[in-house]
């Protein structure tokens, strides 16, 4: 089989890429993030998991509830003459919220909140 001289400087150019890639990736590991991940415990991977992947339906429902919102707040105030307390009343109860669930919402520790105010906003 032939290779032609373009081939072989193809194949030699992405090989050093690649290699390069591998050393600049080998090379720049932090051992503190290897040890931190070490520690965690199977059942926090696990959390870890589950509340990434109940992020992404919830999330992107969430999302599409806080743009209607912004949508339907911004009709309101224009029906309403410039009511911007009207206009609040629904942004806030909209956008605000948790938009992403955490391993502590799945565990009970902190409580999910879909429209109104976050549970990470301390209350005085």
């Amino acid at each position: 089989m032939t290779m032609s001289f373009y081939g072989w400087m193809c194949r030699k150019r992405n090989l050093f890429i690649g290699g390069a890639l591998g050393l600049l990736i080998a090379l720049t590991g932090d051992p503190a993030i290897a040890e931190e991940l070490s520690e965690s415990s199977p059942r926090e991977s696990g959390l870890q998991a589950a509340s990434w992947l109940a992020t992404v339906p919830y999330g992107a429902v969430k999302v599409v509830y806080a743009l209607s919102g912004g949508i339907v707040g911004g009709f309101a105030w224009v029906l309403t003459g410039g009511n911007t307390a009207v206009a609040e009343a629904i942004w806030i109860s909209s956008m605000t919220g948790d938009y992403i669930v955490q391993p502590q919402n799945l565990t009970g520790e902190k409580s999910l909140h879909f429209a109104g105010e976050s549970s990470d906003k301390s209350n005085p």
